[in-house]
């Protein structure tokens, strides 16, 4: 049994999950209290009129496939904030453990945390390339349960460098969740971490399909981490958490013309994240371009507002960061296609 399972919460291992109804697609259903008709209209292969597979065993055998992994280290849920909202609930108890963040950073961490009445310690990046701050990642690990790592971080941008998290897991072994959010790598330079999984028990993953794979409206997200750490997942994530007419359109748009089409497209993408990186970086009302290995930019404006604005006068919208901590006048745009970038640059460079 894999160690780190003596940091999760005490009642959630004793817990005696949720006893679906048995899934057997040998036999025809009488036992599950569903409507024998399909609705009119439901042209999905299964029927939405039964119950969806509990860990639908293609999706997750896809998932696995897609990160090289094997099936029994995956769990899949509604996005990474699903997996996110797993971990805090399995291993924080209220009132007593808590969690560590590295601002700026994704927003989620902290609000599942505060949802679960976890408290939250929080290590900034540091100041200039946002770097990690590995003694003081790993100081505040022992006082905790998880530490989450954004790489590429949301919404700075950057790859965390890969040996610091590592040694992270190292340090906290017996100690704390080291949980490293991958929602951006297809945009990166790098291998997942997930090939270090059996050298580090208390490492998880996140892989999700929002981002290269143009479905954030499906709600799929892949936790990655040890047989152990997914099983004990297993007992508290709902029983019936991937709608069917997910499963069926994420089996379809994961086949092969389909990832190739993807890789395609991060391909123009990446070339479209260059061009804008160069013309940013020639504008006067653009104080500080900083250095992406995501699908979008981080920009600090002269004047955020007068950007914000200019975005808006254009018909595109761009997210404003210049109200947090180490942020200011940083608006993050995301790369669009040709079109929408050429216009957002031109409003931006009459600025």
């Amino acid at each position: 049994m894999n160690p780190v399972l003596a940091l999760a919460r005490p009642d959630i291992l004793e817990l005696q999950p949720y006893q679906h109804a048995t899934w057997d697609p040998s036999l025809e259903r009488m036992h599950a209290n569903e409507m024998p008709w399909r609705a009119q209209g439901d042209n999905t292969q299964a029927g939405l009129n039964r119950y969806p597979e509990p860990q639908p065993r293609a999706l997750v055998e896809r998932m696995a496939k897609l990160y090289g992994v094997p099936a029994a280290n995956c769990l899949v849920g509604r996005g990474s904030d699903e997996a996110i909202d797993l971990l805090v609930r399995a291993f924080c108890r209220a009132g007593q453990d808590s969690v560590v963040i590295t601002p700026p950073t994704f927003g989620f961490y902290k609000v599942a945390a505060r949802i679960q009445g976890a408290s939250v310690i929080e290590v900034p990046l540091l100041p200039g390339d946002f770097s990690l701050d590995l003694p003081a990642v790993v100081e505040a690990g022992r006082r905790a349960k998880i530490v989450f790592l954004c790489s590429p971080n949301n919404p700075t941008g950057n790859l965390l460098d890969e040996q610091a998290m590592l040694a992270a897991c190292g340090e906290l072994a017996d100690r704390a969740l080291v949980c490293v959010d991958e929602a951006y790598l297809e945009f990166a330079a790098r291998t997942s971490l997930t090939q270090r999984l059996a050298e580090f028990p208390n490492l998880v993953v996140l892989r999700t399909l929002s981002k290269a794979y143009a479905l954030a409206g499906a709600r799929l997200g892949t936790l990655i981490a040890s047989e152990d750490i997914v099983l004990l997942l297993k007992r508290i994530i709902p029983p019936y958490a991937i709608p069917a007419s997910t499963v069926e359109q994420v089996l379809a748009l994961t086949e092969a013309p389909q990832r190739a089409m993807a890789a395609a497209r991060i391909r123009t993408l990446l070339d479209e994240r260059e061009k804008a990186r160069q013309r940013l970086a020639a504008m006067r009302c653009v104080v500080r371009l900083h250095r992406s290995d995501a699908n979008f930019l981080l920009v600090q404006f002269q004047d955020a507002r007068a950007a914000l604005e200019a975005g808006k006068d254009a018909g595109l919208l761009v997210r404003d960061f210049s109200g947090a901590p180490g942020l200011p006048n940083c608006l993050r745009i995301s790369i669009g296609t040709p079109e929408q970038n050429e216009r957002l640059l031109a409003a931006l460079e009459r600025l």
